[in-house]
């Protein structure tokens, strides 16, 4: 079963300042991560077996596990279990190496203003680094009582829409040529289902063409509307549970749909969103403890501020 889809107010959590947000998240920089010489590279490639090829470029596994490693989880999971979008990441990868590789053979790293931007860069890295170094949360935060105090003082706005557990029988559309012949037997389908609801199950074992729904009994599982192809959305919201549906097309063939279950809207428990309200507590707790660390450092010397040259600075319109 998946989790509910929270909705989330928006005054539920303080909202942090964006340049202290900026420096604590790893990897929010807009910087590329740095490439290794050309010759490293080469050795590399030579004794680490590639996951994917692209020309002379490759992608080795040790390469894609960190890459992988760097994105957060909710990504990770999206790619997981969606290879076209994992191969296309992929490619994507070795596109952006291969653009690298033309880079360097004409010296791009060496141009001043890219080792303005890479100093920039590193300067970035090493802030946001050691920042997070000396804002550690204690282990032990939050306690269950920040905890509930957290829950109940949000409880208003933790709401899961109303979820659908829909199952369905889906006809693929390989040709253009064959679509009215796929329709006409997804009609007979339907009729069939309508006839005897309870045969679903076993309708969509034989005759399904999604192999993984069919599989579990045709059950796609509970989700919000949102979370369906549109043209699906409409149907099911009309469906009583029970009801099987009269054929949907959509782009990628034709649906059968049975509604199995509704649930409505509700407030989420305190253990549905534990998880993601201790993550959300520890880091508005990092940053305070990390502006209070940068405030304490401004506090130890007196600001002096030449005024003339400030000015002078700003009214520059074209700096170097």
């Amino acid at each position: 079963m998946k989790k509910p889809t929270l909705v989330v107010g928006a005054g539920a959590l303080t909202l942090f300042g964006l340049a202290l947000g900026l420096a604590l998240r790893p990897g929010s920089a807009p910087v590329a991560a740095q490439q290794p010489a050309p010759e490293v590279q080469q050795q590399a490639l030579a004794t680490t077996p590639a996951v994917a090829r692209l020309g002379n470029q490759q992608v080795a596994a040790e390469e894609l596990k960190a890459l992988f490693a760097s994105l957060p989880e909710d990504a990770r999971t999206q790619l997981r279990g969606n290879r076209p979008a994992l191969e296309a990441w992929i490619r994507s990868r070795l596109a952006q190496k291969a653009v690298l590789e033309q880079a360097d053979a004409q010296g791009w790293r060496q141009r001043p203003e890219v080792e303005q931007q890479t100093r920039v860069a590193v300067e970035q890295i090493v802030f946001r680094d050691y920042l997070q170094s000396v804002s550690q949360v204690p282990a032990d935060y939050p306690s269950p009582a920040e905890l509930q105090q957290a829950y109940d003082s949000g409880k208003s706005t933790w709401m899961t829409p109303p979820l659908y557990r829909v199952s369905q029988i889906f006809l693929t559309v390989a040709d253009p040529q064959t679509r009215e012949q796929v329709r006409r037997r997804a009609v007979d389908l339907s009729r069939k289902a309508q006839a005897a609801p309870g045969d679903f199950a076993s309708l969509a074992a034989q005759y399904s063409q999604e192999a993984d729904t069919a599989l579990r009994g045709a059950d796609t599982g509970l989700q919000p509307l949102q979370q369906l192809l549109p043209p699906v959305r409409s149907v099911v919201a009309r469906l009583k549970v029970g009801e099987v549906s009269e054929v949907v097309q959509s782009e990628a063939g034709f649906h059968i749909l049975k509604l199995t279950e509704q649930q409505p809207a509700r407030t989420a428990t305190l253990g549905e969103l534990r998880e993601r309200l201790t993550q959300a507590l520890r880091a508005q707790r990092q940053e305070q403890i990390a502006k209070a660390y940068l405030e304490g450092m401004l506090n130890t010397a007196t600001l002096s501020l030449d005024g003339a040259a400030l000015n002078q600075v700003l009214e520059d319109k074209h700096p170097d």
